[in-house]
Protein backbone atom coordinates (compact mmCIF):
# COMPACT_ATOMS: atom_id res chain seq x y z
CA UNK A 1 0.00 0.00 0.00
CA UNK A 2 1.44 3.27 -1.17
CA UNK A 3 2.20 5.99 1.91
CA UNK A 4 -0.71 8.02 1.29
CA UNK A 5 -2.94 5.35 1.00
CA UNK A 6 -2.27 4.79 4.35
CA UNK A 7 -2.05 8.27 5.28
CA UNK A 8 -5.50 8.89 4.37
CA UNK A 9 -6.80 6.12 6.11
CA UNK A 10 -5.28 6.77 9.38
CA UNK A 11 -6.99 10.57 8.84
CA UNK A 12 -10.26 9.47 8.18
CA UNK A 13 -9.53 7.24 11.79
CA UNK A 14 -8.76 10.19 13.66
CA UNK A 15 -11.48 12.35 12.25
CA UNK A 16 -13.82 9.41 12.53
CA UNK A 17 -12.85 9.57 16.34
CA UNK A 18 -13.23 12.90 16.42
CA UNK A 19 -16.77 13.22 14.68
CA UNK A 20 -18.91 10.53 16.76
CA UNK A 21 -16.96 9.88 20.13
CA UNK A 22 -17.54 12.58 22.72
CA UNK A 23 -15.19 11.86 24.94
CA UNK A 24 -12.20 11.95 22.72
CA UNK A 25 -12.85 15.88 22.48
CA UNK A 26 -13.14 16.02 25.71
CA UNK A 27 -9.96 14.68 26.60
CA UNK A 28 -8.46 16.90 23.63
CA UNK A 29 -9.89 20.16 24.93
CA UNK A 30 -8.68 19.43 28.13
CA UNK A 31 -5.42 18.86 26.57
CA UNK A 32 -5.36 22.25 24.58
CA UNK A 33 -6.34 23.31 28.09
CA UNK A 34 -3.28 22.52 29.67
CA UNK A 35 -0.47 23.77 27.11
CA UNK A 36 -2.38 26.60 27.01
CA UNK A 37 -1.90 27.01 31.07
CA UNK A 38 1.50 25.57 30.47
CA UNK A 39 2.37 28.27 28.05
CA UNK A 40 1.02 31.26 30.14
CA UNK A 41 2.72 29.75 33.34
CA UNK A 42 5.88 29.77 31.00
CA UNK A 43 6.40 25.80 31.22
CA UNK A 44 9.75 24.00 30.93
CA UNK A 45 10.63 22.58 27.51
CA UNK A 46 10.69 19.59 29.38
CA UNK A 47 7.64 19.71 31.12
CA UNK A 48 6.04 21.10 28.40
CA UNK A 49 6.90 18.02 26.22
CA UNK A 50 5.53 15.70 29.13
CA UNK A 51 2.27 17.71 29.16
CA UNK A 52 2.28 16.74 24.90
CA UNK A 53 2.91 13.34 25.60
CA UNK A 54 0.49 12.41 28.25
CA UNK A 55 -1.94 14.22 26.06
CA UNK A 56 -0.85 12.30 23.27
CA UNK A 57 -1.04 8.52 25.54
CA UNK A 58 -5.03 9.74 26.35
CA UNK A 59 -6.26 10.29 22.97
CA UNK A 60 -4.01 7.21 21.44
CA UNK A 61 -5.63 4.97 24.52
CA UNK A 62 -9.11 6.44 24.02
CA UNK A 63 -8.98 5.49 20.34
CA UNK A 64 -7.78 2.06 20.82
CA UNK A 65 -10.95 1.97 22.94
CA UNK A 66 -12.84 3.16 20.17
CA UNK A 67 -11.53 0.61 17.94
CA UNK A 68 -11.81 -2.27 20.44
CA UNK A 69 -15.74 -1.41 21.03
CA UNK A 70 -15.70 -1.08 17.18
CA UNK A 71 -14.86 -4.42 16.38
CA UNK A 72 -16.42 -6.40 19.47
CA UNK A 73 -19.36 -4.50 18.04
CA UNK A 74 -18.81 -5.78 14.40
CA UNK A 75 -18.28 -9.75 16.30
CA UNK A 76 -21.17 -9.42 18.21
CA UNK A 77 -24.50 -8.54 18.46
CA UNK A 78 -25.18 -10.22 21.66
CA UNK A 79 -24.15 -10.34 25.23
CA UNK A 80 -21.04 -12.45 25.52
CA UNK A 81 -18.85 -12.43 28.71
CA UNK A 82 -15.71 -11.92 26.97
CA UNK A 83 -17.74 -9.21 24.61
CA UNK A 84 -18.00 -7.37 27.67
CA UNK A 85 -14.83 -7.63 29.26
CA UNK A 86 -12.66 -6.53 26.12
CA UNK A 87 -14.95 -3.47 26.26
CA UNK A 88 -14.08 -3.56 30.09
CA UNK A 89 -10.64 -3.49 29.67
CA UNK A 90 -10.07 -0.92 27.11
CA UNK A 91 -12.27 1.59 28.89
CA UNK A 92 -10.16 0.93 32.16
CA UNK A 93 -7.31 1.79 29.84
CA UNK A 94 -8.48 5.30 29.25
CA UNK A 95 -9.22 5.31 32.60
CA UNK A 96 -5.88 4.59 34.05
CA UNK A 97 -4.43 7.26 31.27
CA UNK A 98 -6.47 9.95 32.46
CA UNK A 99 -6.07 9.14 36.23
CA UNK A 100 -2.44 9.36 35.00
CA UNK A 101 -2.50 12.62 33.24
CA UNK A 102 -4.37 14.05 36.33
CA UNK A 103 -1.17 13.22 38.14
CA UNK A 104 1.22 14.24 36.00
CA UNK A 105 -0.83 17.69 35.66
CA UNK A 106 -1.00 18.35 39.31
CA UNK A 107 3.56 17.16 39.61
CA UNK A 108 3.83 19.64 36.92
CA UNK A 109 1.83 22.54 37.69
CA UNK A 110 1.15 22.33 41.22
CA UNK A 111 4.68 24.47 42.28
CA UNK A 112 4.24 26.91 39.33
CA UNK A 113 0.46 27.68 40.90
CA UNK A 114 1.66 27.28 44.36
CA UNK A 115 4.90 30.38 43.49
CA UNK A 116 2.01 32.62 41.82
CA UNK A 117 -0.36 32.28 45.41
Amino acid sequence: MRLHHSLRHAFSGIIHTFAHHSNIRIHFIAGLIALTIGYILHLTHIELIIILFTITLVITAEMVNTAVESMVDLITNSYHLEAKIAKDVAAGMVLVTAILSVIVGLVIFWPHLTSIL
